[in-house]
Parts: structure tokens; sequence; C-alpha cells
């Protein structure tokens, strides 16, 4: 399969080469390579790209969204996309390829010339060892750092943010393989909060330009903004994307098994596969000491006809040789991802499995989920169904890791429609709020014989005192008959724009956010009113051995969408005072953490960015009696990271000092994830509230 001795990258050296990294393989591992480092004056060859495909592809490329356009059908590598500046005429001489030929062969013989006498060498100070220390899986020269240009200052707008992107020039992706294993559990929060800050970031920005966009043209004229390249694009800029400095073999730190992206540019950003369109991520051979190509993620999406996906085993058919209309039409090669894959599956190395197919959402109608790691077993050339031939590769999972989410969702699936057939035993009730909600809300236990939650009235909405609704009431709304536009009188009240998209997304998070009410004429369907439309999502209550009872959905939440009222029956300060003794249950809101600034957050993209602070809202001075009248949201669990924050919104009346607790997600949360909000104070033992336990 080529040479295991390295040799002198002619694409990435135009420069006078940098010291060389000879390599001793020791076993059949590139793990178990000696290293060591001398430097030689080579003769510099005429630079012949090879065709491999490019790691970064520019941020206005065009990405076909249908799997059936996943790779691109060439001669060679699928993804190769020609550099006029780098690749030769196709009318190139023969004469000067013999020539490039002669040269690279005198360097190749000459690098195993000084490779075999490394050891004897040594003692004369010309041979240095690398640090016996590093992680790396496959060796790599030593590289200059690189001074990153400094991140543009002005945030004042997204088009001027984008025009940056476009003029400058980023350095491409390590070409270091590493591992990263034995973190703690300090490490896992802080990983996982990374990534969580950073997907939060993306879902912030997306769709913020996708309603920059709506703004110029109009909700649904023209053709949709792509917000999920302009708002990748914008954080490569700032240097945001994550695990750019290595290319990390095995799971991704802060990625757990089950985690759901919406687009492929989100892969690209929290570094799960850093290809925005081969369905197989590497190492290229251009860019390895080995001079091999090593296969770190495939996408599996059924966009070949020869693929079959059992779950735990997979036979995956390479990737070239088609047509436009997703056909073979003619032999794949080994060569590119086809020979990562093989030389991954010939030193043991894992490959992380995300799976796309098409899911019912209002996002992109298709949804990508990480599954764990597998193992490749075994690789062979066959004659695939359309007669050409194919590579195929055995891939089995890896045991012990989580069940796999794209099984869960599935299984979530089968809940929505049969609950009894799929899971026969557990469910003291399919529906909760007995038809309160627009959508049912399953009750289920599995673990004891509680049945606590049946005993409390549903409640679907709060119930505030009935002097609020005449304080700060001056009965004034907005005339937009037709639906509420940019201006109007409701717009003004927000700070002059909505807060949800026209998808009802909530854009950022404020301190508090005015609906259109009851005195405004527009129609139900205006883009102000969202959360006052109650439950769509379908949610169910849980026994759990963790937290007592806690809340998960049967369905796929995107970020920013709208979940639930938190509802119980409010009290004044000194009603709470009277029911406090009594032994009630209270909630105090103000004890919330204000996660809403979260959301929306872009002072690391735009630094002259400020959090909202109007429309402002005074200190809550209130409490909730949950202890009689409840919904399901009473029922979620705490968590000091949460996929769930607490907004306050008005609608009803216009008294600041009583707003309605509406939930929205923080985050995607895959169907049969539990919800979480951050109470502030929590019990250490339950993990609720300690006055709503």
């Amino acid at each position: 399969m080529g040479s295991l001795v390295p040799f002198q990258d002619l694409n990435l050296c135009p420069e006078p080469p940098l010291p060389a990294t000879v390599n001793i393989s020791t076993s059949a591992t590139p793990s178990a390579t000696i290293n060591r480092t001398t430097t030689f004056n080579f003769l510099t060859p005429k630079i012949e790209p090879k065709q491999e495909p490019f790691d970064e592809p520019t941020p206005t490329q065009t990405i076909h969204q249908e799997e059936n356009f996943l790779f691109s059908v060439s001669n060679s590598t699928p993804d190769f996309i020609p550099n006029p500046e780098t690749t030769p005429p196709a009318n190139a001489s023969s004469s000067a390829d013999d020539q490039n030929a002669l040269y690279s062969e005198y360097f190749r013989i000459s690098e195993l010339f000084r490779s075999a006498f490394a050891k004897r060498i040594q003692k004369y100070g010309d041979v240095e060892v690398l640090d016996p220390d590093s992680r790396a899986i496959v060796p790599v020269p030593e590289q200059s750092q690189l001074t990153p240009e400094t991140s543009p200052t002005d945030g004042s707008n997204l088009e001027r943010a984008l025009s940056v992107v476009v003029s400058r020039k980023k350095a491409g992706r390590s070409n270091e393989l590493v591992r990263v294993t034995n973190l703690g559990i300090d490490d896992q929060r802080h990983f996982r909060d990374l990534v969580r800050r950073t997907r939060m970031m993306y879902d912030s920005l997306r769709v913020l330009v996708i309603s920059e966009e709506e703004k110029r043209t109009g909700p649904g004229n023209g053709r949709r903004a792509r917000g999920d390249l302009r708002a990748a694009a914008v954080m490569r800029d700032r240097e945001l994307w994550l695990n750019r400095d290595k290319r990390i073999v095995g799971a991704i730190p802060g990625i757990e098994i089950g985690d759901v992206f919406f687009f492929r540019m989100e892969l690209c950003v929290v570094g799960l596969h850093g290809q925005i369109q081969a369905g197989i991520d590497t190492l290229p051979a251009s860019q390895s000491s080995s001079g091999e190509p090593i296969a770190t993620s495939i996408i599996i999406s059924g966009g070949y006809e020869d693929d079959e996906d059992s779950g735990d085993s997979i036979i995956y058919t390479g990737q070239g040789g088609q047509d436009k209309f997703g056909k073979q039409c003619m032999h794949q090669k080994l060569e590119g991802g086809n020979l990562a894959l093989e030389r991954s599956m010939h030193y043991g190395i894992e490959v992380r499995v995300i799976r796309g197919f098409k899911y019912e959402n209002r996002v992109s109608g298709k949804v990508y989920v990480y599954d764990g790691l597998y193992k490749i077993l075994d690789c062979w050339f066959d004659v695939g169904k359309s007669g050409f031939g194919v590579y195929k590769f055995r891939l089995s999972r890896i045991e012990g890791q989580p069940e796999m989410g794209s099984s869960i969702m599935k299984f979530a699936e089968s809940l929505r429609t049969k609950p009894l057939s799929t899971r026969p035993m557990g469910y003291l009730t399919l529906d909760i709020s007995m038809k309160k909600e627009r959508v049912p809300i399953f009750l289920y236990n599995d673990i004891d014989n509680d049945h606590d939650p049946m005993y409390y009235d549903y409640l679907v909405n709060t119930v505030f005192p009935l002097n609020v609704f005449g304080q700060g009431s001056n009965s004034t709304g907005c005339d937009c008959v037709s639906g509420c536009t940019e201006g109007c009188f409701c717009a003004m009240k927000n700070g002059g724009d909505f807060a949800y998209d026209y998808g009802g997304i909530l854009l950022r998070g404020k301190p508090v956010i005015f609906e259109c009410g009851n005195f405004c004429q527009c129609p139900p369907s205006c883009r102000n009113r969202v959360s006052q439309h109650g439950l769509r999502n379908r949610l169910e209550i849980f026994r759990s051995r963790e937290t007592g009872w806690g809340v998960r959905s049967l369905d796929l939440i995107q970020a920013g969408a709208f979940i639930c009222e938190y509802a119980g029956v409010v009290l004044t300060r000194d009603q709470a005072e009277v029911f406090k003794m009594n032994g009630d249950t209270l909630i105090y809101p103000n004890r919330f953490s204000e996660r809403w600034a979260e959301w929306g957050d872009l002072s690391r993209i735009f630094p002259e960015y400020v959090c909202p602070s109007y429309p402002s809202i005074p200190p809550l001075d209130f409490a909730m009696d949950v202890s009689r009248m409840r919904n399901v949201a009473c029922y979620i669990s705490h968590s000091s990271s949460p996929n769930v924050l607490v907004q306050c919104v008005l609608y009803d009346h216009n008294n600041l000092m009583f707003p309605h607790l509406m939930l929205f997600a923080m985050e995607n949360i895959p169907p049969m994830r539990e919800l979480s909000i951050d109470y502030g104070v929590a019990d250490e033992w339950t993990g609720k509230l300690s006055i709503c336990n």
C-alpha cells in the first residue's frame, strides 16, 4: 500500500523545506513510531499537487443540501477542486512530468538512505529525537507558529463582518492526529459547556442572519438565505471553530452520543466532521508524515445504493464514481477517502459515525445524529448494484457505548404514534393534562408505585391576582390587521425589533418580551404571538432514579423554540408569607438564573455587542404556589448546564411586576433527552429546587 517511510510533501513546501521528521517504524501502528529530526538541504522540485480533497472550501462555495450531491465526480478523488494557481495546464509536456518524477524519486531515495542511517549519525548531533511524550498518532514535522491576523473590531453590522470573512485568508486545519482519553469529571463538564456555548452562538447567529435577510426581502420572497453557511463563515473568521489546532481520533470532548445537528456546517464548526460535502473526513496523505491518509469520521445517509446499515454493523460504500443524479457511473479507486479508510483499518484506528436521514422539522428537513465510534473490520472491492466496481468497508460499533441516537429517535417516533404497543408497561396515563393542552402529555413510571403527579390539578396558564390586570394596563395595542410588521406599536415596545423570527424562534433573550395581546388587531398567526399559543411538543413526565420526576420530549426541539410555560398560582409577598407558614410548595421566580442573556450573546463575534437591557423589568417580587395546581414544567430538573432557559413574557396584561415565565430551548434537544433548568438554588440530593421537591 505504498511506502511507510515519510517523504517531503511537495504541495506544502513551495519554500525551502523546514526540518524534516524521520520516522522509524517499530511496530505495525503509527503510534509506535520513533521520531527523529534532522535538517538537510534538498533540491525543491516543481510543485505537482495531488488529486486530494481540499479541507477548507471557501465560505461562499455553493453547498447542495440533498445527499445526492454530496460527492462530486472526477477521474480521481471525488472532492478535488482545481486551483488555477497551483494546478498545471492539462497539456503540460511529458518531459516536464519526467523531470518532476526524477526529482521526486531522488528525494525519496535520499530520505530512505538518511532514515536507514539515522541512528548511526545521531551521535554526531545532526539528528534530534522528538519529544517521547507526544500524543500524536501520526508524527508530523514541526511547523513554525503562524501569527493569526487581528480579528476585526467593527461589529456594528453583519454585512461588514461578512465582507471581512471573504477577504481574509485563514490557516488550514492541523495535520496532527491525537486521541483524547482519561478526562476527569471537571474536564468533561468544561468541554461540554464549551461545545454548548459554541453551538448556541452558531444557532443564534444563524437565525439572526435569516432574520436580517427577511427584513430586506420579506418572508418567503426569493431564495431563502443560507444562514448556516454565513454563520459558520463568521465564526471561522473569528477563529471560533473548535478543534482546529488538532485532528482528534475517536470521541470529541464535549460531544455526546445522540447529539443532533441540522446542518453539515455545524459538524465542521464543532470539529465532529471536517468536510462540508464529502462523506469521509480524512487527514490527507499530503499532510501526513507517513505519506498515508487516515480517516477520522464518516457520514452515512443513504447517498450510495450499495450501503447496508443495520445499526451496530454497517457495510459502507467508498466514495467516488457517481453522476449528478447519485447513480454509480464508473469504477471507484483506492485513493482519497477510500484509501484513508483502508489505512485506518490497517492501523486499527476507529472512526466516528454520523447518520443523516430525513426528519420532519421546520429547519432543514434533515438531521445528522452522532452515533459513536466504529471499528473497520474488512475492506474489499466488489461489483455494485449498477454494475460498476465499488469499495466496501465493514464497520462494527465498539461495545460499551451509550445507545445510538438514531435508534432513540426511531423509538421516540414509534412512541408518538403507538405508545402502548411500543412500551406496554409503565404508563400511568396517556394525557395528564386531560386534553387541556394542545398535545397530550404522557406520565410514565417503570421504577416504583409512585403516582404523585396524578394528584394535582393540571394548570395550563399561570393564575394572576385580579388586580394585576388593572395595574400598568392602558388597553393599547397595535393596528396591524394582517400581521405585525417592522416599526409597528408592538415592535417599538420591544425596543424596535421583534423577539422572534417568522418561524417563532427566539432571536435573542431580553429582560422581558411584549407579545401582541387582547388589545391588538393582528391575527393569531402574527409572528409576535408565540408563547401564548401553548405547548406544541409532545412531552413526557417520567420517573427517574436520579431526580425523582423528570421531563423529556418525544419530539426534536429546535434551539430557540418555545417549549411551555412554567405555570402556578401567583402570590404576592404578603400572601407568600402566609402560605409558607402552612408548609405549601412555593416557587420564587427571582431565583432563576438569567440564562436568557446567553441566548443571542454575540459578544465574541461583535466586540461592541451589548446585552439587551430594554425593555427593562423590576426585580420579581412574587412567589408561585404549585402545591395544588401545576403543569408539566414543575417537574423539570435542575442543572448548572441547562438546555432550557426562562424568558419573561407579557401579553394579556402590561404589569411588569408579574410576567409569564416562558421556557425556551437553549440547544437542539433530541427526543428522550431530559429537560433541565438552572433554578439558581437546588437541593443537592434531588436536583430539584429545594422549595419545590
